[in-house]
């Protein structure tokens, strides 16, 4: 509620209430989605977590043109199954970013149940090194944007009416390997069925000016959690940082 209310101005108490009972919801029904992934079949996951033809389109144009994406989303919406249903319907494959777990046990439940449709995953320390080995492939690697990094290294945007710190390493890397920036919206359509929607971001990372890609995919987020509040990952310490002082 700390989150909502200071994310929401405007809105009142009574209204913010509605959206935590709705995300709690939702956060509930997402825990057994994702632990459905270790059953779903291929055809009850894309019917669940459909791409829009549109969205299927860029990427197969993309794929085409033997272009490499980086995709980019947040904690919005069932972000696990739309990476299964990438796996099954798109030409590339699928790296996802992730940060292993401590329980051995949990952390390979967690794999088994990303990579069960062909998806493959690369330890967050390992992003970098990793992407270049795959450059000769055409391929797709996937960050979640709105984790908190430290306040040393982010760049520091306005969202949601906070001074949030962003990672730099979305759009630093994209640059490096010069791989057009995705944008993945996941929308729920109704209780335990999704939408993906992508659009293209930036075409030519390179030549984008320092910090624009990531106030680019910041704003899209913003934009999507304000048309849907509910589906957004409230319960984690987004905004646990401040800005450090300029000495």
């Amino acid at each position: 509620m700390t989150n909502l209310r200071a994310s929401f101005p405007d809105k009142s108490e009574a209204e913010l209430q509605r959206i935590g009972k709705d995300f709690y919801r939702y956060l509930c029904d997402m825990f057994l989605e994702t632990f459905k992934t270790l059953t779903i079949s291929r055809e009850e996951m894309v019917k669940r977590c459909s791409f829009t033809p549109e969205t299927v389109e860029l990427f197969n144009k993309l794929a085409a043109n033997n272009k490499s994406a980086v995709l980019v989303m947040g904690h919005k919406g069932n972000w696990e199954w739309a990476g299964n249903t990438f796996s099954i319907l798109c030409k590339q494959q699928l790296y996802v970013i992730y940060h292993p777990l401590g329980n051995k046990r949990f952390n390979d439940l967690m794999i088994h149940m990303r990579t069960r449709f062909g998806t493959r995953l690369i330890a967050m320390q390992d992003t970098f090194r990793e992407m270049v080995k795959n450059r000769h492939e055409v391929n797709a690697t996937a960050f979640i944007a709105d984790q908190s990094p430290q306040p040393s290294t982010a760049q520091w945007v306005p969202f949601l009416h906070q001074d949030t710190p962003v990672f730099k390493g979305t759009e630093k890397i994209a640059q490096k390997m010069n791989s057009p920036v995705v944008y993945v919206s996941v929308n729920r359509v109704k209780r335990g069925y999704y939408t993906v929607v992508a659009t293209m971001l930036v075409e030519d990372p390179s030549a984008a000016a320092e910090g624009d890609i990531t106030v680019l995919h910041t704003r899209k987020l913003e934009k999507d959690i304000i048309e849907e509040p509910a589906t957004w990952l409230w319960s984690h310490r987004r905004w646990k940082h401040k800005r450090p002082q300029a000495a």
